[in-house]
Formats: C-alpha cells, structure tokens, sequence
C-alpha cells in the first residue's frame, strides 16, 4: 500500500505535469458559456470572431511593435518547425540544440530544400550559445527547454543583413516576459502557460519575416499546402484556418489570456512563475539530497524545474508515491533517463501549491528513510 501524505501537506491542486498544463477551473466556465460555438462553421462570425480575439488579445499581451502581427496554424508546434523549414529558412539556419525541442527543429531545418544548417550543441543542463556565421539566414532556438528545463535569453541575433531571430516558445509563451522587437518569430503552441489543449500553433511575426515568407512563397520552391505560411499568413488576416481550428482549444486559451491580462499582462505573470520555481529551486539548494539539475543558476528555467537527487533517493519511487497522493506528473522527461523529477512551474500553477509540493516531497523522503 502506498504511503498516505496528510491531507494538509498537499497541495490543493495536484497538477504539475510539463505538458499540458493544469486547466483552471475557470476556464473550464469560459469554455461552457461559449459552448454554442462548438460545432459550427469556422468560416462564420462567430468563430471568426473567436480567432480575432485571441490574436488581439496576444498583440496586446505583448504589446506589438508597429507591423508584427498574430498568425496561427493547425498542428502545433511539430508543424511550425516543417512550416518552417519550407516557408521561412531561405537558405540555411543555425539551430542552437539543447535539448528535445531544439534537436527536433535542427532536424527539421536538414530539409531537402535548404543547405545543411549549423548546429550548435550543448549537454543536457546547460544551453547553447549563438555564434554569428556568414550565410545563415535563420538563427533559431528554444526560450525554455521543456526537457531539461534550460532557459535561454531572447535577444535578435545580428548577422547578415537580413538573418531573422526565430525563437521556439511553446512553453515560455504567457509565462515569462520578452520584448516582441527582439525576435522575428516567436512562436509556441498552446498548452503550456495559455493552459489550453494542443491542435494549434500561434506566431508573432515581425515585417521581415513576413517579406520573407511572402517572398518565398513567390519563388519556385515547392511547399505542402498544410505546411505554407504563406497560407497560414493569408488565412490569419481573414481570423481563420486553412483547415478546421481546435475550438475548445480557443476558447480555453480565451479564458486564460483573459485572466492573465486582468490580474496585471505578463508582467504579473513572469513574477508568478518566478515565484513558484524560486520556492522549487530553494528548496532542491537547501536539501540535503537535492540538487537543481541545471547548475547555473542564470540558465535555469523559471517554468519547468528540474530537480536531482542523490543515489540514496529512488526519485521514481517518490513521483509514484506523489502520483498515488493525486499529485501528478513529477517524472522526469523519458529521455534524460535521470535520477530527477521535472516539474512544471507555469502561470496556472499556484505557487502555495509549489510550496505544497516540496512539503510533500519532504514526508515522502523522510518516511521513506531517504
């Protein structure tokens, strides 16, 4: 039988998993009282002007320089990177890889059409860096490294006239600040920090990269109707899809970005996920058997934690044991294959939930014998 946590050391909410996240009950509300939505056309007013919402309410989430715009796509984040590949890498890219989702997009950019990209790698724990080389005119990254729980700054890249910063946010986006004017693509999907469902993808775009991709779209490289961010482009500017949008996955991301905005933007949220991994983080310092994985400080995440232990602690056996208390979604990312649990610190996420969590942990270690 598995160890029972008091009720009044866990947390009142048991969701940490990295992806998808927790869904706030009030959200759930949102998606209800638009309910008579669901199952109508998507080439009509009203989810037409459910798509106008949400690209508006992410322009103001944040604040748009002049002339970037909202686009969005079916598929998620997988699809942008194939998207990507044939509508915005001209010749050749730079991916920097540290990680699943920087490796994933670095394959993707090897596509047929394009020059071999330059790969910038790093070990699991620590982040590439950028290295200006003549040629590239895609310099793409990760902000947040949903496996290892590595963040990266962003900041535009200058090198060659022209070369667009292209930042892959799928589970940054709604929960840590940026400055939009420094990237041309900042892209994510969203079921991260926008506590929604996947199906979709959302970019904000800059005026160059909408040349660029208007640009290529004009030449004679051919590219899958599915994958044209030309269309994606065309399509976003009318407030719809090529092909059906997810739109329960709307109306949730709905009911978040109207959340976020009311309790103060992404200013209030980057502090809320700062929070919550700063008690994460503290606490793994001050264990006796614990240790943050990334081991400098400035590249660890603010939205994914990713937590060692020593060889005294089965960390498997404390996520089954946290699992069997209903606090879910611990383990760490299949791949790493560490002694470590991951936790996701996103902006649903109440930080008295954090601190809930590591008191949990505690009980766990200490009448385990750990």
């Amino acid at each position: 039988m598995a160890l029972e946590i008091p009720a009044d050391l866990l947390p009142a909410d048991g969701r940490f998993g990295c992806g998808p996240s927790k869904v706030r009950p009030e959200q759930l509300s949102h998606l209800q009282a638009h309910a008579a939505v669901l199952g109508t056309s998507h080439r009509q007013a009203p989810v037409k002007d459910l798509v106008g919402r949400v690209r508006s309410r992410l322009a103001e989430l944040y604040a748009l320089p002049e002339g970037y715009e909202v686009i969005l796509g079916d598929g998620g984040s997988t699809a942008f990177w194939d998207a990507a590949a044939f509508s915005l890498i001209e010749r050749r890219a730079e991916n920097l890889s540290f990680g699943e989702f920087g490796s994933k997009f670095a394959a993707a950019a090897g596509a047929p059409v394009l020059e071999a990209p330059h790969v910038v790698t790093a070990p699991g724990g620590s982040r590439a860096e950028v290295e200006v080389v003549e040629g590239v005119d895609v310099y793409a990254w990760p902000h947040n490294e949903t496996s290892t729980g590595v963040m990266a700054p962003v900041r535009r890249v200058h090198g060659d006239a022209g070369a667009l910063t292209v930042v892959d946010a799928t589970s940054a986006a709604g929960g840590v600040l940026i400055d939009a004017a420094e990237t041309d693509v900042y892209y994510f999907a969203p079921q991260k920090n926008f506590a929604s469902d996947g199906g979709l993808w959302f970019a904000l775009v800059s005026p160059a990269a909408t040349e660029r991709i208007e640009r290529i779209a004009a030449s004679e490289r051919w590219i899958p109707e599915f994958l044209s961010l030309k269309n994606a482009l065309d399509n976003s500017r009318l407030n719809q899809t090529l092909n059906t949008p997810a739109i329960a996955t709307l109306l949730l991301m709905e009911g978040q970005l109207d959340w976020i905005a009311a309790n103060g933007g992404m200013a209030w949220a980057d502090a809320r996920t700062r929070e919550s991994s700063g008690v994460l983080y503290d606490w793994a310092e001050a264990s006796p058997v614990a240790t943050p994985f990334v081991a400098e400080p400035a590249h660890r995440s603010q939205v994914v934690v990713t937590i060692d232990f020593d060889e005294t602690v089965d960390a498997a056996a404390v996520a089954t044991t946290l699992r069997a208390n209903g606090v879910v979604d611990t383990e760490p990312y299949r791949k790493l294959g560490r002694n470590q649990l991951r936790v996701a610190t996103f902006t649903a996420i109440d930080p008295d939930d954090v601190r809930a969590l590591t008191r949990s942990i505690d009980f766990v270690l200490e009448h385990t014998g750990a």
